[in-house]
């Protein structure tokens, strides 16, 4: 089985799909990671946008990206960059390598190749990120899309940031959801959107526990219609 987990940034896809995949016992892949790895990368190169463009689709192609622990760790060849991609510098050039669409072409690939190994080893993968129930995995019996308003997903991103030792004030956190969802949104390839067959759910206000047992249903409906079929 495949539980794809959509929406924007601080909607809380990090958290409740860990806690799905542990709830089942599935593979976990955190998507999200690996345009981030891309990101952190071409920073690191001094590469821009729109001059570098064809350097960056380069070393989305060459990157050795592996995700190891269960989704808990992100790799570049040996080296473990997983706090480095969650920088704030390095999440605002996410959002903007990801409007590429050979760089999209190139790391969904990878997404769905990792998902699959996941899936055949575990029984079943969760990933998250923002085009998985659209584009990566469209075919999965369960399409989740989490929902919280802008003030308590940039709350949430503080929180974040601060923990890591970032100086960031809430005001910043905003700005930069704001100016994320638009990118996000308004993107020509694989725009964030809910799928037709999507179950949204918002996540202010409730535990991730609650959010799970929310996700948790849906998936023993799934199942159950799945079983009946057979």
């Amino acid at each position: 089985m495949i539980i794809a987990i959509d929406g924007p940034a601080g909607a809380g896809k990090s958290t409740t799909a860990r806690a799905v995949a542990k709830y089942f016992g599935f593979a976990y892949v955190d998507t999200g990671a690996m345009y981030r790895a891309v990101a952190l990368v071409a920073l690191e190169a001094g590469l821009k946008l729109p001059d570098d463009e064809a350097s960056i689709i380069e070393v989305a192609r060459s990157l050795p990206i592996a995700i190891r622990d269960n989704g808990q760790s992100t790799w570049i060849g040996p080296r473990n960059v997983s706090t480095l991609i969650r920088s704030p510098e390095v999440a605002q050039f996410t959002s903007q390598i990801s409007t590429l669409p050979e760089v999209r072409v190139v790391i969904v690939e990878k997404q769905q190749q990792i998902a699959r190994d996941g899936e055949a080893e575990c029984g079943g993968a969760v990933l998250e990120g923002r085009d998985i129930q659209t584009v990566v995995f469209p075919e999965a019996e369960v399409k989740i899309f989490l929902t919280a308003d802008p003030r308590t997903r940039a709350s949430r991103r503080l929180i974040e940031w601060q923990h890591k030792g970032e100086s960031v004030d809430l005001a910043a956190a905003e700005e930069e959801l704001r100016a994320r969802d638009e990118r996000d949104i308004g993107r020509d390839t694989s725009p964030l959107r809910a799928a037709e067959d999507a179950v949204v759910v918002a996540t202010d206000g409730i535990s991730c526990d609650e959010v799970v047992e929310q996700i948790a249903q849906v998936v023993r409906e799934k199942t159950k219609i799945k079983k009946a079929k057979i």
